[in-house]
């Protein structure tokens, strides 16, 4: 159903996520969430709900993992197409001290792949240390 470059650029913005999550360079976050995109997932128990907006002020708050030196660690696990303009990626992704497995949705928005949607689970936490 989905030819090689459409199967490319779904990659290639599933990287600028990545990227993303490492380098926290809000600069280029409307490249990777569509305004509309919500986040869901449960952390310490309790859920999460983040607009892309609070998601975006959160990732520009504080340090980003590659400023801390933190490991950058990534995969790609699963990648479902619906559409030609929509698909599910599942993904975990470290970001400093957390591994999370994420379910991202993503829309084909005037040509480009945004995510609309993000669940997200914390698989692991690291332990980090003190030097």
């Amino acid at each position: 159903m989905n030819d090689r470059a459409t199967c490319h650029s779904l990659l290639d913005a599933v990287e600028r996520y990545f990227d993303l999550m490492f380098d926290s360079e809000v600069s280029r976050f409307d490249q990777v969430f569509a305004p509309s995109a919500q986040l869901h997932g449960l952390r310490d128990g309790n859920l999460r709900l983040l607009s892309a907006l609070e998601y975006k002020n959160a990732l520009a708050s504080g340090p980003s993992p590659k400023s801390k030196n933190a490991p950058r660690q990534q995969e790609i696990l699963l990648v479902d197409f619906a559409s030609p303009t929509q698909a599910v990626v599942k993904v975990r992704v470290r970001i400093d001290a957390l591994l999370y497995l994420d379910y991202l949705a993503y829309h084909r928005i005037n040509g480009a792949w945004l995510i609309t949607a993000k669940s997200f689970h914390v698989e692991h936490r690291y332990e980090v240390s003190k030097s």
